[in-house]
């Protein structure tokens, strides 16, 4: 650790799937809030490729040094380039319990935007993560996508493979899933698309489970939409803007269960 690097306490609450990496192998984008209610975002970390004993899970609170002047040339305010070595994880993920008590204590405290204001906000400050609680999800659309890694990226397998270095599995998702949504300002629906690692694993599980990848796609699209985006659940989406486009995507979901509000009389 140097002076340049400020110890720092986060709650992960986005880890995005996996793309390849030159410098690093692979990479995903990591983000989650500090104890004071900040957004970080954490780039790069090479999450599989991180000893068992740093390999953070989502709402598990992490110990890491982060430089407090961005990312190389990632310059968006939230990102913050992270000690690897000096990452150390805090206690168990917060779990589900009672509600989704332990997470909902973080989570109910971050302001909450439509998605429209976090434009604005981008435009005014570079705001680039955020949590948009939607009115309505009208539909998790799954289009088709090219199933092998654009050729510069399989290129690098190839040649990380001559050079013998160890190589985990990392199979390209050949569909594109994304959300359309209305919040409260929307003048028509928004589409969005879904980078979440859950997402991703999850359709790779289905996929071997089923050995079927359209029927895998359905799965997801059953679990992502029917069952997270539920009229009984509280579904906020975790959203931020990719590098070095800004377009806005999902990042994360978090469908804690509705709390029953008491009825005035």
């Amino acid at each position: 650790m140097t002076d340049s690097f400020e110890r720092t306490k986060v709650l992960i609450t986005v880890i995005t799937y996996p793309l390849p990496s030159r410098g690093y192998q692979e990479l995903v984008c990591t983000a989650g809030v500090t104890e004071s209610g900040q957004w970080i975002r954490l780039y790069p970390v090479d999450h599989r490729y991180r000893p068992t004993h740093q390999q953070f899970r989502k709402y598990q609170w992490v110990e890491v040094d982060l430089s407090p002047y961005g990312a190389g040339n990632d310059q968006r305010k939230e990102s913050r380039r992270p000690n690897l070595d000096s990452i150390r994880m805090v206690g168990e993920p917060l779990g589900t319990k009672d509600g989704w008590r332990e997470r909902r204590a973080i989570m109910d405290r971050l302001p909450v935007y439509t998605l429209n204001q976090l434009h604005t906000l981008y435009d005014t400050d570079k705001t680039s993560l955020g949590v948009v609680r939607p009115t309505r999800v009208l539909d998790l659309k799954v289009e088709e996508a090219d199933p092998e890694w654009k050729p510069e990226w399989q290129a690098l397998f190839d040649q990380l493979k001559l050079f013998g270095t160890p190589q985990k599995p990392l199979r390209k998702i050949p569909f594109k899933f994304s959300y359309v949504f209305e919040c409260e300002d929307s003048s028509k629906p928004h589409n969005a698309m879904i980078e979440d690692w859950e997402l991703g694993a999850l359709w790779l599980n289905e996929a071997v489970r089923l050995g079927d990848d359209r029927a895998a796609a359905v799965s997801v699209r059953a679990k992502f939409l029917d069952e997270m985006c539920r009229h009984d659940k509280d579904t906020r989406f975790f959203m931020g803007t990719t590098f070095p486009f800004n377009s806005w995507v999902v990042v994360g979901v978090f469908w804690p269960p509705k709390i029953d509000q008491p009825t005035l009389l």
